[in-house]
């Protein structure tokens, strides 16, 4: 096959070093023996990968699309070698979606353990929508999603956390200061903010206000939750914020008033999602025990 496997860690080094010399050194292969690599890979090719002169490789942009497949080629036989091995997940690399709703805030702590625990392992975080996590999951472009269980009809699924729904709202709102926590029909005539509709989070707003008597603002769609939690503060709503954001981000601010809501409507669950194989991949469960424990420790604070 050409080029072969080690050609493809050749033009990857290349890439990352910037120099033919340097990237050399790194395989532990003489420069002369690297520069023959390199034009035989061009040449079977038929295209030139890097502008090579007095200051280094610089890569083409031909050359930066092989280099990207030439990762992907890399890591996934070295995921076939990880699970022939019986290694499991960390053995390996693990493409995980996660909503942009849990992602920033339960994932920092999480990666740092991974890291400290299982040097080898290489987690590769994608943030998308429910929609784009369930498409993502069925075409095989993610091996793992964080995210609401319901929406993922047919899959595996690792129950995580379950968290309330917290409504943020201007310091100066006339709701605020009258009760510690907000029942439903304290939402009469009120407008709510939210994720688009591409999020799970909208459609359970979307239920909060039809019962409420309230409604969903049509004016702005949020992106963030940092986003619609700045509209609620200028007054323009109230924000349904989600537990584990209110609890690293939210209650650090001191622009927005915080409330639970009492309705048993008011909360989402989250899971490790997996495709539906015979068997589970080794140390999803790990993995997952992991994600809840860092998920209990924040909702704990």
């Amino acid at each position: 096959m050409r080029p072969s496997f080690r050609q493809l860690e050749y033009i990857v080094a290349v890439a990352e070093k910037g120099q033919v010399g340097l990237a050399a050194r790194a395989l532990n292969v003489s420069q002369p023996s690297l520069s023959a690599q390199l034009a035989e890979v061009e040449a079977d090719l038929g295209v030139v990968l890097f502008h090579r002169g007095r200051s280094g490789a610089r890569i083409t942009p031909m050359g930066e699309e092989i280099v990207r497949r030439a990762r992907q080629i890399l890591h996934e036989h070295q995921d076939l070698r990880a699970v022939a091995r019986g290694g499991g997940i960390f053995q390996g690399r693990l493409r995980l979606g996660v909503l942009p709703s849990i992602g920033p805030y339960l994932l920092p702590g999480v990666v740092q353990r991974l890291h400290a625990e299982h040097p080898s392992f290489r987690l590769i975080v994608r943030e998308e929508n429910t929609r784009s996590l369930d498409e993502g999951l069925r075409s095989g472009r993610l091996d793992m999603i964080i995210s609401t269980p319901e929406d993922h009809p047919g899959a595996r699924v690792l129950p995580l956390f379950s968290e309330r729904l917290l409504l943020a709202m201007a310091l100066d709102h006339p709701l605020g200061g009258r009760k510690t926590r907000l029942a439903l029909g304290d939402l009469k005539g009120q407008t709510l903010l939210t994720l688009g509709s591409g999020h799970r989070l909208s459609h359970i707003v979307a239920g909060l206000a039809a019962n409420a008597g309230g409604r969903v603002s049509d004016e702005y769609e949020g992106t963030s939750l940092d986003a619609i939690r700045l509209m609620a503060a200028t007054g323009a709503g109230i924000a349904v914020l989600p537990s584990i954001y209110a609890a690293t981000e939210a209650r650090r601010a001191t622009d927005v008033s915080l409330y639970p809501l009492d309705d048993p409507a008011a909360q989402r669950d989250i899971a490790l999602v997996l495709p539906r194989l015979p068997d589970a991949r080794p140390g999803s469960d790990v993995l997952a025990a992991i994600l809840q424990s860092e998920a209990a420790r924040i909702l704990a604070g």
